[in-house]
């Protein structure tokens, strides 16, 4: 049996690139699983656990963007886009249906693997024993950074993506300070954007129609013009007892 993180299934209808990511996936030690459009994906769902999903954007009959908000209606499975087009738009709207990351093809399969497991280790997978016991508590919101669970003031729980939880943790350890997109970018992902990256953008948004009562006119995440983003809430430590009893949204 796999261990918890080693299971990935690959969506793309090429052959070839689907074979090549299986062997070097499998090199790596992962469990592979291959389909080829969404209908073989919900196969492979439904009778054996994911860790992550590498999804190609075009596919025959319903699109990667499709299938990709299917799997977000029910699931905070991580997902990795794949596309041939590397244009912002398309990367835009990736990540406003949620996938955790993006790769235009041609790619390299050492950066794919780097990818990976960057978001597999934000998913959880490597947690170490003080974060198990961390949980931030902001304007009546609380965050369980080893459960990875969010809890709403009223109590319910708000599923997160990997990026949103990397993003939100960016701000929660870092409140009321002014961060540019540069900044953002490498708390969250580790990376530097280039001039026309709008990735923080996207999921700054994300985040605001998931906390904010009024995400177009944000009170918590504020922009700065010229500067970035700042968490306007003061930022506490609180116990992780409370959680367990809270109720999902």
């Amino acid at each position: 049996m796999s261990e918890p993180g080693n299971r990935i299934l690959v969506v793309d209808d090429d052959d070839e690139i689907a074979n090549l990511l299986a062997q070097v996936l499998s090199d790596e030690g992962y469990e592979v699983m291959l389909a080829g459009d969404g209908d073989g994906m919900r196969l492979i769902l439904a009778e054996r656990p994911v860790d992550l999903v590498v999804l190609d954007l075009m596919l025959p009959g319903e699109d990667g963007l499709a299938l990709l908000a299917w799997l977000r209606r029910d699931t905070a499975l991580p997902v990795i886009m794949l596309t041939a087009k590397g244009g912002e738009t398309d990367r835009v709207a990736g990540l406003e249906r949620g996938a955790d990351d993006y790769l235009a093809k041609p790619f390299s399969t050492r950066e794919l693997l780097a990818r990976i497991r960057a978001v597999l280790r934000r998913a959880g997978g490597e947690r170490g024993a003080d974060d198990r016991h961390k949980v931030l508590a902001f304007a009546g919101w609380r965050l369980d950074t080893g459960r990875r669970r969010l809890t709403a003031p009223d109590g319910v729980l708000v599923e997160l993506t990997g990026g949103e939880f990397d993003l939100l943790l960016a701000f929660l350890t870092h409140p009321q300070q002014v961060l540019n997109r540069d900044q953002l970018l490498g708390l969250a992902r580790g990376r530097v954007s280039g001039p026309e990256d709008r990735t923080i953008d996207v999921q700054v948004g994300r985040l605001r129609r998931k906390l904010e009562a009024d995400a177009r006119n944000p009170e918590m995440i504020k922009t700065v013009r010229g500067g970035g983003y700042v968490l306007t809430a003061e930022v506490t430590r609180a116990t992780s007892a409370t959680i367990d009893s809270t109720r999902r949204a």
